[in-house]
């Protein structure tokens, strides 16, 4: 016969631990998709600026 031992604390602890760990997931992949707009918005205005004819198109990033 299988003994049950339920004190609560380990399946709250684990039942915890997925849901975070989802939560963790889905907060990486907002980030990374909020600096891979950024760096394709950067890279499409660059093209822009080519596509108008403009032959100084270069970013200019401040010292800093």
């Amino acid at each position: 016969m299988n003994q049950h031992h339920d004190d609560g604390e380990d399946d709250e602890a684990g039942g915890n631990r997925g849901p975070l760990m989802a939560l963790g997931v889905v907060a990486v992949l907002i980030l990374a998709g909020l600096w891979l707009t950024h760096i394709l918005g950067g890279a499409a205005s660059v093209q822009d600026c080519l596509a108008a004819g403009r032959t100084n198109c270069a970013p200019v990033h401040s010292g800093g």
